[in-house]
C-alpha cells in the first residue's frame, strides 16, 4: 500500500510539474498571412511575430508597419501568468499580459498608464504550423478596432 501512495504522489508531482513547465505553443517565428486576415480601421499590421524562451521568462519581438506604413517594432518579456509586464515600442500600451488558456490558447490584455486599451486571444492550431490572433485595441484616433490577423510557421 505504501509502495502504491508513494508512486501516486510521484506521479501527480510529475503531472504538476509539466503543467507549470508546459510548452508556450506561440513558441518560434510567425509571419503574417494577409490574404486571411482582416485588420480594423486605423490598425496596423503586425508581419513578424518572434516567440522565444529566455530563461524562465518568454520574450515576443513583433516587427510589421503602422497604419500610416511606417515600420514598428515592439518587444515584451515575461511570464505568461496573468500579470502586467512592461512592453517597449508600442506607443499606445506600455504592458502587456498573457496567459495560457488550454494548450493551444493564450489571452491578452494591454495597457498603457494603468488602463486597459485592447484584449485578445491567440489560438494555435493543433498541428502548430499556424494561428489566429483576434485583437479589439483603442487606435491612434482613440476608437476601438477589432483585428483577427492569420499567421503561419516559419
Amino acid at each position: 500500500m505504501k509502495t502504491k501512495t508513494i508512486g501516486l504522489g510521484v506521479l501527480l508531482s510529475v503531472a504538476a510539474a509539466a503543467m507549470c513547465f508546459a510548452s508556450n505553443p506561440t513558441l518560434g517565428t510567425w509571419k503574417l498571412n494577409e490574404s486571411k486576415s482582416t485588420f480594423g480601421d486605423g490598425a496596423g499590421k503586425s508581419t513578424l511575430v518572434v516567440w522565444e524562451k529566455v530563461g524562465d521568462q518568454h520574450k515576443c519581438t513583433v516587427d510589421g508597419t503602422d497604419a500610416d506604413g511606417k515600420k514598428t517594432h515592439s518587444e515584451w518579456t515575461g511570464k505568461m501568468d496573468g500579470k502586467f509586464y512592461a512592453i517597449t515600442g508600442e506607443p499606445q500600451a506600455d504592458q502587456r499580459s498573457f496567459k495560457k488558456s488550454d494548450d493551444n490558447t493564450i489571452a491578452m490584455v494591454t495597457q498603457k498608464d494603468g488602463k486597459t486599451v485592447g484584449d485578445g486571444t491567440i489560438v494555435v492550431a493543433a498541428d502548430r504550423k499556424s494561428r489566429t490572433v483576434t485583437s479589439t485595441m483603442t487606435n491612434a484616433k482613440g476608437v476601438k478596432v477589432t483585428s483577427t490577423l492569420a499567421y503561419d510557421k516559419s
